[in-house]
């Protein structure tokens, strides 16, 4: 009889679960710390008050899946397994290296010199400097991510070329190893109960830090760019049918900053997608001058039913996390 009441209770619960909505949410961390190592050891601390704040940030937002920018990764996932058992609750880690810092041997930037930061794939101190990671309460199916960040720029469908007025800026030993991605593109599914709901993360550079070339600027609008043709069928991969949501931060305000605008208005006036949280402020870069702005999106496909959407507090970093609740019954 005891066995019998625990397998209805099992039940009850499994299915006052599956009923509850799912909150997928976005974070900028801006932890990434000026050198390989330095951020495990800071975790383990427990000390520094930019990583005690991002904790408690994470904690309020309570969010169910929560794909964070500003993470430092390491082969093995120890900083990152350290920092989500610090915040509790998310058994499930994912991480891939981004090209932050990955070294290329050449002169990417055309400034005489071959080793400094500007000269990795994306700009970065060391290999995988203030990358992407996603944490779950869900388990994630490994076996079905997709991961685009080592598309060639020259091989993405109408790439945006910088140019300066003799030319390409790029010399061709530079445009035949540049990377498109920056912080990477992940297509990653997750598994919620007996749903599948699939996350496409994503953090392209800054549209900033360059000069008349435009060659961030470009390299951002392409970046954005890419999902819509994954969405309209024109990579390699087939895009998912259905439950997905674009998530993370894009560097770029439909309305202000330096960005090439039309690529992220674009992508929010998809057939596709919905847009839950129009016009919010997401960011408050006052300090160095470019204001309030919208960059960070958590961007749900049109058949999946959101249930709210909103901002978690501001702490240490410059960034709200941004969160949707979406009902995938």
């Amino acid at each position: 009889m005891a066995a019998r009441l625990a397998v209805l209770l099992s039940l009850i619960w499994a299915a006052v679960a599956a009923a509850d909505p799912v909150r997928i949410a976005t974070y900028n961390t801006e932890l990434g710390a000026n050198g390989p190592g330095i951020f495990l050891h800071d975790v383990l601390r427990g000390k520094t008050d930019d990583i005690l704040s991002a904790i408690d940030v994470i904690r309020e937002t309570d969010a169910d899946i929560l794909v964070l920018q500003g993470i430092d990764y390491d082969l093995d996932g120890v900083a990152l397994g350290a920092f989500a058992d610090a915040i509790g609750g998310y058994p499930h880690r994912f991480a891939l290296s981004s090209n932050f810092g990955m070294r290329t041997g050449i002169d990417m930037d055309r400034d005489g010199y071959d080793d400094n930061a500007r000269d990795t794939q994306a700009y970065g101190r060391f290999r995988g400097q203030g990358g992407m990671a996603i944490l779950s309460r869900h388990p994630i199916d490994r076996a079905g991510v997709v991961d685009f960040s080592d598309l060639l720029w020259r091989d993405f469908p109408n790439a945006n070329i910088p140019m300066t007025n003799d030319g390409p800026f790029f010399t061709d030993e530079v445009w035949d190893i540049q990377r498109l991605s920056s912080g990477g593109h992940w297509v990653v599914p997750v598994l919620v109960g007996d749903a599948r709901v699939t996350i496409m993360a994503f953090y392209p550079t800054p549209p900033v830090f360059d000069g008349p070339e435009d060659r961030n600027g470009k390299r951002n609008g392409d970046e954005i760019n890419l999902w819509r043709t994954y969405l309209d069928g024109g990579l390699d991969h087939t895009p998912p049918p259905d439950r997905f949501l674009i998530v993370g931060d894009a560097n770029n305000d439909p309305d202000r900053g330096a960005g090439l605008r039309d690529t992220i208005r674009a992508l929010l006036a998809h057939p596709q997608l919905q847009d839950p949280l129009p016009d919010q402020v997401t960011v408050d870069w006052g300090d160095v001058g470019a204001g309030q702005q919208r960059v960070d999106y958590v961007l749900p496909s049109v058949d999946l039913t959101v249930i709210g959407a909103g901002l978690g507090p501001r702490g240490a970093s410059r960034h709200h996390p941004v969160w949707v609740d979406i009902d995938l019954p």
